[in-house]
């Protein structure tokens, strides 16, 4: 009877498993100034402020990774992001301290500076929205935060350099990679053009108002 009950039981269909096997997506190590890597330039940034703003972008991106995840609990995203945050917490927030100094520094008044931080860090969300490309996106945020759980304190940064290209281009509309065949697509996407003021409104990126003439 024990023999049988262990067979029911290893026999029982396992809930919400992940099975996707993406494309190869992964890119060179990144200084942070390639064309449509961050969610905005940075003008006049320095590398220990280039290196922040990726540290700044790596966390958001595992930020929306835990929230848009969670359909595929065994992918582990929101526990993973959760134990980054503790262990890499020293790292996360001198890379907040370097952005906020950029701001300052390039901007003439503290209260300028303080909207323009704010609205890179509402556009780094709004950059990581994955709707066409969902289980891309998951997989390689998986992935990511399963070698920040192990990566050493104080060398966040280096992952995020390592992986930030990789992450961008699990945006890109991807299909399974296993099984080729109707549904097997890649659809070329360039990076929205966020820079453009025009194109947002009250911090939300609308990609028609680009095209309209003011």
């Amino acid at each position: 009877m024990a023999v049988l009950g262990a067979a029911l039981f290893a026999a029982a269909p396992a809930s919400a498993q992940f099975y996707f096997k993406g494309p190869d997506i992964s890119g060179s190590r990144s200084t942070g100034a390639e064309p449509g890597l961050l969610v905005q330039p940075l003008p006049g940034a320095t590398p220990a402020e280039l290196r922040a703003a990726m540290v700044w972008n790596m966390r958001a991106a595992l930020n929306v990774a835990a929230l848009q995840c969670q359909f595929a609990p065994t992918l582990l995203t929101l526990p993973n992001y959760n134990t980054i945050l503790r262990d890499h917490r020293v790292e996360l927030a001198e890379s907040f301290t370097v952005l906020t100094k950029y701001f300052a520094r390039t901007h003439k008044s503290a209260k300028e500076a303080q909207t323009a931080l704010d609205q890179y860090g509402t556009r780094i969300y709004s950059s990581f929205s994955a709707v066409h490309a969902q289980l891309t996106f998951c997989a390689a945020a998986d992935d990511v935060a399963q070698q920040a759980v192990f990566t050493p304190r104080g060398e966040f940064g280096d992952l995020a350099a390592d992986r930030i290209a990789e992450i961008r281009n699990s945006l890109m509309r991807w299909g399974e990679q296993q099984f080729p065949g109707t549904y097997n697509l890649y659809i070329p996407a360039n990076y929205p053009n966020f820079a453009d003021e025009k194109c947002w409104r009250k911090n939300v990126y609308s990609p028609g108002r680009c095209t309209k003439k003011r």
